[in-house]
């Protein structure tokens, strides 16, 4: 089972399907879905994330799509929406990262944008 994205004009994601397995009866499905629905159609995986496949299988696009993600083209990749004008974008995971790392204490913490600090939940 693979899953395949649905980009618009601007390449941002607007649905996100379950469908056949690349290489499945000998047809490219991408382009049968994108020939088929009259949109361009990229595979992602589920298990991909920061362009690692947990389970040790093959990363697909550095991150798995979601609705409103971007697809960048020249790095292959789907991106989130950026979360916060401060973050900046990790090039080679294609993920946003704070400014400064959230503390690892097993703690749960929120961005806040205005101070540019991890805040504890209590």
């Amino acid at each position: 089972m693979a899953h395949y994205a649905f980009l618009d004009a601007n390449n941002i994601v607007t649905e996100v399907i379950v469908g056949k397995d690349e290489g499945e009866s000998g047809i490219d499905w991408e382009q049968h879905y994108g020939e088929f629905r009259g949109q361009t159609c990229k595979r992602t995986s589920y298990n991909t994330y920061g362009g690692f496949h947990k389970n040790g299988g093959t990363p697909y696009r550095k991150n798995y799509a979601g609705i409103g993600y971007a697809y960048d083209a020249t790095r292959d990749a789907f991106i989130s929406p950026k979360p916060f004008a401060s973050w900046s974008l990790n090039e080679t995971s294609c993920i946003w990262e704070a400014p400064t790392p959230m503390p690892n204490d097993g703690k749960m913490y929120l961005w806040n944008e205005e101070q540019l600090v991890w805040v504890e939940l209590t």
